[in-house]
C-alpha cells in the first residue's frame, strides 16, 4: 500500500505507478451473487453447464462485478491521511479488453493520473488496471475519480 501524508504529497506523485494489489479468485458463487443483486442472469456468467460449451469453455465474471471491485482494490493500493473525508466522485473511461473466467485469479495496478485542486477539495483520476493471472489482456481498464477533502487546507 501507498501511504500519503496529505493530499499535498499525493499531487507530487502524479504520473507515479502506484503499485498492484494482491491476487484474488474469483469464484462461481461471488458471480451468482452478482446476477441475484443486479437482474444479470445471463447464461455466460450463470450457467455452468452450459458455458463449457461457449465460447469461452466456462463461466465468466460480469465486467461490472470487476469494475464493482474497484473501491475494495483502491482501499489496498492507496491511502491518504489528513483528510476530512473522501468520496467516490465517479468514472471517467471505463473499458473491458479481455473476459475474467470463473476460477481465474485478477489483481489491479493503479498509476495516479493527476490530481487537481477544486473549490471541493482535490479531486484526483487515478487509472486502475484488473490483470487476470496468466492472461496477456486486461480484464477492466479504469480511471475512477475520487474527491479528497482535508481535514485543513494544506
Amino acid at each position: 500500500m501507498r501511504i500519503f501524508n496529505d493530499v499535498r504529497e499525493l499531487k507530487a506523485a502524479a504520473g507515479e505507478h502506484l503499485g498492484h494489489t494482491e491476487w484474488r479468485q474469483i469464484t462461481q458463487e461471488q458471480v451468482n451473487l452478482f446476477a441475484d443483486a443486479t437482474g444479470d442472469h445471463q447464461w455466460i456468467h450463470v450457467d455452468v453447464e452450459r458455458a463449457k460449451e461457449g465460447p469461452f469453455g466456462t463461466t465468466i465474471a460480469h465486467g461490472y462485478l470487476s469494475l464493482s471491485l474497484l473501491p475494495s482494490f483502491m482501499t489496498e493500493l492507496v491511502r491518504v491521511d489528513g483528510l476530512a473525508m473522501g468520496i467516490n466522485y465517479g468514472l471517467n473511461k471505463v473499458r473491458f479488453p479481455s473476459p475474467v473466467p470463473v476460477g481465474a485469479r485478477i489483481r489491479a495496478g493503479a498509476e495516479l493520473v493527476d490530481v487537481k485542486g477544486t473549490p471541493a477539495g482535490y479531486l484526483s483520476n487515478m487509472r486502475l488496471t484488473i490483470e487476470v493471472e496468466g492472461q496477456a489482456k486486461p480484464a477492466c481498464i479504469a480511471e475512477t475519480l475520487s474527491l479528497y477533502v482535508p481535514a485543513e487546507s494544506p
